[in-house]
């Protein structure tokens, strides 16, 4: 999967991307968890934030070696190559929140899904664009923020279509997902949920995808973007699962969406070994790491980790989305600053920056998120139509 430069081929949200409710009605394939969360999903959002992490401490070049002081090939020589795998786990994030999109906008008037989703991404998005830009302004920090202009553009979201720089370099994820909630509220919240709708709209999307690809048209590139729209529609086909059961229909959503998916996987990520290359990465490897996401989610849609239903995975969930925005660029700051400033080992370091960076996300979550979103999901659902 190709993405802008900075945050490397893959980077997130998140699900999310990462923070949307894991809540669901009682479906043929799956059921509730405790209070109708679906807890494992949580859990499994917090697992491909942690890989993200590990992939930009220490599965790719670039910033992170300033940050280390050496390449991260040096600092970890056997497990950065098993880290580079860490990028795909935007693809598992996506996946998700394909799940996770079509079961909070099914019966959602539009208003309410547009109101929850901007409520949810934008609070602790802004936090993060503050927090980022305040700390590469102190003097002794090396790395520098974008102009004053792009940064008051990145408070938008928009950054990428109107060509600005980026202050999180993570948030590239962000506006695929802004394009996947848009095409979802369109076709699918708007007219009204139905399942005939939905599988209608996973056909003709997957035809577009393959049609675009041929193509080469640019606008359709944009508003398709089929590196990572099987991802979004293998989501939508596992919630079909959950919530109508074993159907024929709904699991070839999901196979030819895992089939085609594994394709951009392997032609965004895959190249011949060579040393101008960070890392060689098998395309076996990767097939089997998007699987593996797949089948997780596959497992959840359809009841069988009911069972991890523990209170501190709706915690984890909590925590993914303030976590991935954060982790890289304030990471590559703590890094710094324990390795190279302090002397700390690096063995020590990469766990102890995932620590603080999730501590700062509880922070996020708590002081920020829990009191913003509401307020915000209550102004925006109050708007008058007219």
């Amino acid at each position: 999967m190709t993405a802008p430069p900075v945050s490397g081929p893959t980077a997130p949200p998140a699900p999310l991307p990462p923070a949307v409710p894991a809540e669901a009605p009682v479906g043929a394939g799956g059921g509730k968890g405790s209070g109708g969360r679906l807890r494992a999903l949580d859990g499994l959002r917090l697992i491909a934030a942690l890989m993200v992490a590990l992939y930009h401490y220490g599965g790719r070049g670039g910033e992170i070696g300033q940050a280390w002081g050496a390449s991260p090939r040096r600092e970890f020589p056997t497990l950065s190559g098993a880290f580079a795998y860490g990028c795909l786990g935007v693809e598992i994030f996506f996946v998700i929140s394909g799940f996770v999109i079509c079961m909070s906008g099914w019966g959602r008037p539009l208003r309410s899904f547009v109101a929850s989703r901007a409520a949810r991404l934008y609070p602790a998005y802004w936090a993060a664009i503050a927090l980022v830009t305040l700390a590469f302004a102190l003097p002794w920090v090396t790395y520098r923020t974008v102009s004053f202009s792009d940064t008051l553009v990145n408070l938008t979201m928009l950054q990428q279509p109107v060509g600005a720089q980026r202050v999180l370099g993570v948030c590239w994820t962000l506006w695929a997902e802004l394009r996947f909630y848009a095409l979802f509220a369109l076709f699918v919240v708007l007219p009204g949920a139905t399942r005939r709708r939905v599988v209608l709209f996973c056909a003709v999307w997957t035809l577009a995808t393959v049609v675009t690809t041929a193509s080469h048209v640019e606008f359709l590139r944009v508003v398709v973007m089929p590196e990572y729209s099987s991802y979004f529609i293998g989501g939508i086909g596992l919630y079909l699962v959950h919530r109508f059961g074993h159907e024929a229909l709904s699991w070839g959503i999901v196979v030819v969406s895992f089939l085609v998916g594994q394709h951009y996987a392997v032609a965004g990520l895959w190249h011949p070994p060579g040393a101008q290359y960070f890392s060689y990465r098998s395309q076996y490897v990767i097939v089997a790491v998007v699987a593996a996401g797949y089948a997780a989610v596959a497992l959840i849609a359809m009841g069988k980790l009911r069972w991890a239903n523990w209170r501190w995975l709706t915690v984890a969930g909590a925590l993914t989305y303030p976590f991935y925005l954060v982790h890289e660029h304030l990471g590559w700051v703590v890094i710094g600053g324990l390795h190279r400033s302090l002397g700390i080992p690096s063995a020590v370091t990469f766990p102890l920056t995932i620590a603080l960076m999730l501590g700062l996300a509880w922070l996020l979550h708590r002081q920020v998120e829990r009191r913003l979103t509401p307020r915000l999901r209550r102004s925006l659902e109050g708007m008058r139509s007219g």
